[in-house]
């Protein structure tokens, strides 16, 4: 198949729903951004944030809408949520999706070896820990029956406001005094030990094996959540481990800027095109 993407073509796309997977709490579902064109589009994960106790697939349509019409299959799914199921509830989530993408991908004019992911905030930390275990058996706890032969490797991540670490984001929330803040990290990281085995940047420090996709990290200068001394640490710890991570700062912009429009929001949506466009270019060159 080609993998050709021209992250400057615009499509018409269609909107669809369908479930994902049958959780204890309550069904998941996805959202199906699907380009109108001949395709085979390359296909995107898309992972909502919401410090994991809120939100849903919807969180991110801004963003969502904008790659699909530059002709990606992009594909936003519901995650388990922290009152519901704490971590790695969300992670395995997020490792059977993968999956499942790659195994459906076809019938929604995708590519299946071209998958990569998008990660905002909370969600930039679970696709943060399956980018680095992909294979990681407590995290692909979610059988596929159709297909289990597919792992959850990715093509590339790209994130917004990732939380790399969260037990820096907790210090801060504590620093703050923002009791909710702290509250959302106890319900979801429960026993609380799990904070530091879920961290990926206490997983590069305790050099773990890992796998190390290409990585797009976009922070906010004015972020008072997750700080960009915080990403700037875990982009040249995932560097020194051998990765190649791209970090760029957002000049006046704070934890959530591209929930509103605006050019810093239109920027980012290009970042992460013209992001993906190389990855992908690489990856055609390679074949």
């Amino acid at each position: 198949m080609s993998i050709a993407y021209n992250p400057a073509d615009n499509f018409e796309f269609k909107v669809s729903d369908v479930e994902f997977r049958r959780a204890p709490a309550r069904t998941l579902m996805a959202r199906i951004y699907r380009p109108q064109g001949d395709g085979p589009f390359p296909a995107l994960l898309d992972l909502h944030g919401g410090a994991w106790n809120n939100q849903d697939r919807t969180a991110n349509d801004r963003m969502d809408e904008k790659l699909a019409a530059s002709g990606l299959l992009v594909v936003a799914i519901d995650l388990t949520l922290a009152p519901q199921a704490p971590y790695p509830a969300s992670v395995q989530d997020a490792n059977y999706g993968v999956r499942w993408l790659k195994a459906n991908a076809l019938k929604w004019n995708g590519d299946p070896g071209t998958v990569g992911a998008l990660g905002s905030s909370s969600g930039g930390h679970v696709i943060e820990l399956c980018a680095l275990r992909p294979h990681d058996p407590l995290y692909s706890a979610h059988s596929l029956a159709e297909a289990t032969d597919i792992d959850a490797s990715l093509t590339y991540v790209a994130t917004r406001s990732p939380v790399s670490d969260p037990f820096a984001r907790f210090k801060q929330a504590e620093k703050m005094g923002r009791e909710e803040m702290m509250q959302y990290s106890k319900i979801y990281f429960n026993p609380w030990e799990t904070i530091h085995e879920g961290n990926p940047q206490e997983i590069l420090d305790r050099r773990e094996p890992v796998t190390l996709p290409p990585l797009l990290i976009m922070q906010g200068e004015l972020d008072d959540n997750v700080l960009p001394a915080v990403q700037e640490k875990f982009a040249a710890s995932y560097r020194a481990a051998g990765g190649h991570c791209e970090l760029e700062i957002f000049a006046g912009c704070e934890h959530r800027w591209v929930a509103e429009a605006g050019p810093q929001t239109d920027r980012a949506a290009e970042m992460v095109k013209d992001f993906i466009a190389r990855q992908l270019g690489s990856l055609r060159r390679a074949a």
